[in-house]
């Protein structure tokens, strides 16, 4: 048994938590999956024998995938936020989510094919939203409402005037 964590994040999948932990840590760096729990009986969503939980790690956050069934779903209250350098690291993640099976939504935010939500932020983007130019920021704020994936170049220039 590994060292368990003091505080992890319990994630609910409806029966694919190790198919979400590998995806996880072959997208985004500092992440690894570690135990994988098989049930040793039958449950409500499953029979003994089947995955339960996946230990895995996303960006250094220690994470519990729980294959808890259909019961409930994911929705925004809970999102990965990853703060991003560049753009190409900003494409990178959001199309990584998107293109396996996910989906785009608004200002920065998508989700995964599990209904995990990522907001996907340029350190650009909150750098200009955060700056004591509240015009300015408004600006930069105004144009990423109008946004999907960010685009740093748009906001920057929306900052600039």
């Amino acid at each position: 048994m590994t060292k368990i964590a003091k505080n992890t994040i319990c994630l609910w999948y409806d029966n694919d938590a190790e198919g979400a932990a590998r995806f996880y840590a072959g997208t985004f760096p500092d992440s690894s999956v570690g135990a994988v729990h098989r049930a040793p009986g039958d449950y409500p969503s499953g029979k003994e024998g089947d995955v339960l939980t996946v230990e895995f790690t996303v960006m250094g956050i220690p994470c519990l995938g729980l294959n808890g069934g259909p019961a409930f779903t994911h929705n925004e209250a809970f999102s990965f936020q990853v703060a991003t350098e560049d753009q190409s690291e900003t494409d990178r993640y959001w199309n990584a989510i998107v293109g396996n099976g996910g989906q785009e939504s608004d200002c920065g935010w998508c989700k995964d094919r599990w209904g995990i939500s990522w907001q996907i932020t340029p350190v650009a983007l909150t750098k200009a939203f955060t700056s004591p130019d509240r015009i300015a920021a408004k600006r930069a704020f105004d144009a990423m409402m109008t946004m999907r994936k960010i685009d740093i170049a748009a906001i920057e220039a929306a900052f600039r005037g």
